[in-house]
């Protein structure tokens, strides 16, 4: 379906029920505590038959929540949401393995958003989302930054007052996302990750990819150079 617009703050719309959390959160299978500070708590979740990382970014102080990457095993995500207080979910990029969940969560009543240029990678959606947006949630602050290159319409999140950033597939440990895709573009991605992230960024900033294992800016800021000299 088509989007509603560009959304410089998505609607904290929870689900019907969704401000009631059900059960002890370690009940959920798969579920890890992966970062906490004073303001902020980052769940995983590996699913799907690409290990993807779900991630649900949660206020501590409001116990709203976001879920990141709706990928896989919706019922697994579904109960997270409850629990979790998630209000609304937001897509790194169109790809088929981060999205085989947003029909369901769509269903439940949780609205989707991503960028415009991905938007019609998705069975459907509800908001299209704005480079350089605020959103909130809670009491946090999420800055969206547009990453092209592993898709046109890729998008990283910045946590304001949190060195984090969830990079989805554009920046892992070792090296750029695969940009050996129709849709990928290997020069693009890398102006992406030297303009919009090594420049803005500091080097103890906690990168939570799409896939794998974290790593950080300052540990992946010096191989640049090298990742362009072996075209990948």
């Amino acid at each position: 379906m088509p989007g509603r617009g560009l959304a410089h703050e998505i609607v904290r719309r929870g689900a019907p029920g969704a401000s009631r959390r059900r059960g002890a959160l370690s009940s959920l299978g798969g579920m890890a505590l992966h970062y906490q500070d004073s303001a902020a708590e980052i769940h995983r979740f590996v699913v799907g038959p690409y290990d993807n990382n779900v991630f649900v970014l949660r206020c501590r102080e409001t116990g709203e929540a976001l879920l990141v990457d709706a990928a896989n095993e919706h019922e697994l995500l579904l109960e997270a949401c409850v629990a979790l207080d998630v209000r609304s979910v937001v897509e790194t990029h169109g790809h088929s393995d981060h999205i085989q969940a947003v029909p369901a969560l769509r269903d439940a009543g949780y609205e989707v958003a991503v960028a415009p240029e991905d938007a019609a990678m998705l069975p459907s959606y509800d908001l299209v989302l704005d480079d350089d947006a605020v959103l909130a949630v809670g009491r946090l602050r999420l800055r969206t930054i547009r990453t092209p290159g592993h898709t046109p319409g890729s998008m990283c999140f910045a946590l304001e007052g949190s060195p984090v950033l969830f990079s989805g597939d554009t920046l892992f440990p070792g090296g750029a996302g695969n940009t050996a895709t129709e849709l990928g573009d290997f020069s693009t991605i890398l102006a992406s990750i030297d303009r919009r992230l090594y420049a803005v960024l500091a080097p103890e900033t906690l990168v939570l990819p799409g896939h794998g294992a974290d790593t950080t800016i300052g540990a992946e800021r010096p191989h640049l150079d090298e990742w362009a000299a072996r075209g990948w």
